[in-house]
């Protein structure tokens, strides 16, 4: 009897011996792991590429206005303007359509002021000339087109829009993509104008020239 115990004792330290090694491997190995992935997401926390405004590739310097825009996709996806973070037109905030989108920003502030689009293939061009007369020197102008942004455009629209500091709106033309960023009052031309020929040999869709995209730092006006 004393020998049986001795062995049961024997088989019981034995096995709680094992068990607890084979425990603290696992709890080594949890540990490890856990460690492991902490330091992989310290890295890759260090190494992710800062997120500038707009989502553009660099930060603007102080006194500038990030911005970002594209032009439609074709008659499917509206075009997209964002200054300061702020998205002021797409599809998703359902305040695009076709013909010219126009965003206006306070020059001094950036802050937005109105949105608006115009149909230049079955609407008016009227409207849209009374609408771009009356902008105060100083705003900060945006435009992108979708679908069709030039059939009804007359000669009087596209001088209002080229002493905003446009040069490609003399060559709009019927189906071509086209954004542009000037300033009412502005001494030069603008730097901020992408325009793309509708091309049936050249075209991405079939009646549509590609997307064209724009970032940039727009001055702030000064007094």
């Amino acid at each position: 009897g004393a020998a049986k115990l001795v062995v049961v004792v024997a088989i019981f330290v034995l096995t709680f011996y094992v068990i607890s090694q084979v425990f603290e491997i696992k709890m080594d190995a949890n540990l490890g792991h856990i460690f492991a992935r902490s330091a992989l997401d310290a890295a890759a926390r260090s190494t992710k590429p800062p997120r500038y405004k707009c989502g553009i590739s660099k930060a603007c310097p102080e006194k500038h206005f990030a911005f970002k825009m594209a032009s439609g996709a074709a008659n499917v996806v509206g075009p997209k303007i964002c200054v300061e973070d702020n998205v002021l037109m797409s599809g998703v905030k359902n305040n695009v359509g076709r013909g010219i989108n126009v965003a206006l920003v306070n020059g001094k502030t950036g802050e937005p002021l109105d949105t608006k689009f115009f149909d230049m293939w079955g609407g008016d061009v009227a409207p849209f000339i009374e609408y771009l007369k009356p902008i105060h020197d100083g705003t900060i102008v945006l435009m992108a087109t979708y679908d069709d942004g030039a059939t009804k455009l007359n000669e009087e629209a596209r001088k209002l829009i080229a002493e905003l500091g446009s040069t490609s709106i003399a060559n709009l033309g019927f189906r071509d993509n086209w954004v542009f960023c000037g300033g009412k009052g502005i001494k030069t031309k603008s730097p901020f104008e992408q325009h793309i020929k509708n091309n049936k040999d050249t075209n991405k869709y079939e009646g549509w020239p590609e997307v064209v995209e724009m970032e940039g730092c727009i001055p702030q006006k000064q007094d």
